[in-house]
């Protein structure tokens, strides 16, 4: 029995003469109140946990959202343009993907795009020569890779261009399969690198060498070397379904001349 009711503060009195568990102020039935007290803050508790931890799914559903936006209406020009690109570099991965780099480790650094990948490949180096000796020679390949990282989140969240994301996605999967050669050569070292000779001419010469023997791993040479290029075929094949995907959609908003 309450001498004091919780909702009014009336003091019972000797002459009070209602149930123990009613308020003779304002007519409150005790236990009926506190219930709905303690429903009522575990009801706030409940919202506030949920106002303060994101729900997985709502939170995985706006990623997905967010990636396969495109706009609400799309210039034919632009459309057709993209559609071009997207064909040509379904046609030049295929290229890549069928390319042996274990068998024919020159035909990829043939390939144009290789020369463009080597002046990021190079510039990591000097990028990266603060951090000491290992990542000096690490950052050649670190280079190459986040360039084009770089472009993927630029079109990504600045410019809110999937199509463009999804190019830099396929670049990427191209610079990781670009390096499998010469991860596989550091070995054997017989390929020719910039400056005309091979790693064998020049002891220390060869990044993935050297960073091999750094690290005890030149036994395991091809499996990175395999780890990359694998690699590298997964994310094009990823960027070449999220860019069909997002033409797919983008037709539907092509705006009439």
């Amino acid at each position: 029995m309450y001498t004091t009711c919780p909702k009014c503060k009336h003091e019972r009195q000797a002459s009070d003469d209602t149930h123990p568990d009613t308020c003779p102020a304002c007519g409150i039935i005790f236990s009926k109140w506190m219930k709905q007290q303690f429903a009522s803050q575990e009801q706030h508790n409940v919202t506030h946990h949920k106002a303060g931890v994101p729900n997985t799914t709502s939170v995985f559903k706006s990623i997905i959202s967010s990636l396969f936006s495109v706009e609400d209406k799309v210039n034919p020009f632009v459309f057709y343009g993209r559609a071009l690109v997207f064909i040509g570099i379904a046609i030049w991965g295929w290229q890549f993907i069928n390319m042996d780099f274990i068998n024919h480790p020159t035909e990829i650094g043939n390939s144009y795009l290789h020369r463009i990948n080597l002046v990021f490949h190079e510039a990591g180096h000097l990028l990266f020569m603060p951090l000491g000796w290992f990542m000096t020679k690490l950052g050649g390949t670190l280079g190459q890779l986040l360039m084009p990282l770089i472009v993927m989140l630029t079109f990504m969240i600045k410019s809110k261009n999937n199509f463009g994301a999804a190019v830099g996605l396929w670049w990427l999967g191209q610079n990781f399969m670009d390096c499998a050669p010469y991860i596989d050569d550091a070995y054997n070292q017989q390929l020719v690198l910039l400056g005309g000779v091979t790693g064998a001419d020049r002891p220390g010469y060869h990044d993935w060498n050297a960073l091999l023997i750094d690290m005890g791993k030149l036994e395991s040479h091809r499996e990175i070397a395999t780890t990359f290029n694998t690699t590298g075929i997964t994310l094009i094949l990823l960027a070449l379904s999220w860019a069909g995907f997002l033409l797919y959609k983008q037709f539907k908003n092509i705006e009439s001349i």
